[in-house]
């Protein structure tokens, strides 16, 4: 069985930083960013058997499992959680923690901005480091619609933040 031949530990270790940066992007919150990273891990240990297809696939399976949690998530709380809550600084600088928090706080409110799609293509693409081809199949969109839409969301936020 195809199931069987998951290094599941690998597959913890490697993914589960990109599941929670995806979380984090999708909600703003460190905290609800875990909580959905267990509930997806949890939900592809318990269905593993439904997998079948080709280990390299898995990432692809495991991110539809995360973007059905975060649907679940806001269909539940009805609200989306300003991603500005999310604390993600830890020098021990001070002053650049500071510095680094009101970057980061600016970034936020512009990325508040985007509408629902982009704002979710820029989360495959920083926060679970996902490709545009990666994103394209995730997505059902083309890499080139994929591609267009990202970049211009980015150049969006570039021209706010010059402002």
């Amino acid at each position: 069985m195809i199931s069987e031949s998951i290094n599941w530990k690998e597959v913890y270790d490697h993914l589960l930083p990109r599941v929670f940066h995806y979380f984090c992007y999708k909600t703003g919150d460190k905290i609800v960013a875990e909580e959905l990273t267990a509930i997806t891990f949890e939900k592809a240990w318990t269905s593993r058997e439904n997998f079948k297809k080709d280990v390299s696939a898995f990432q692809f399976w495991l991110f539809g499992i995360a973007q059905k949690v975060a649907v679940d998530h806001f269909r539940k709380s009805r609200y989306e959680v300003p991603i500005d809550s999310i604390n993600i600084v830890s020098s021990q600088n001070v002053e650049k923690e500071a510095d680094l928090q009101i970057d980061f706080e600016k970034l936020t409110s512009i990325l508040n901005t985007l509408s629902d799609r982009e704002r979710s293509l820029i989360s495959l693409k920083y926060g679970a480091e996902l490709n545009n081809r990666e994103i394209a199949k995730q997505t059902g969109l083309s890499e080139s619609n994929v591609g267009t839409i990202i970049f211009r969301a980015v150049s969006n936020l570039r021209k706010e933040w010059e402002k």
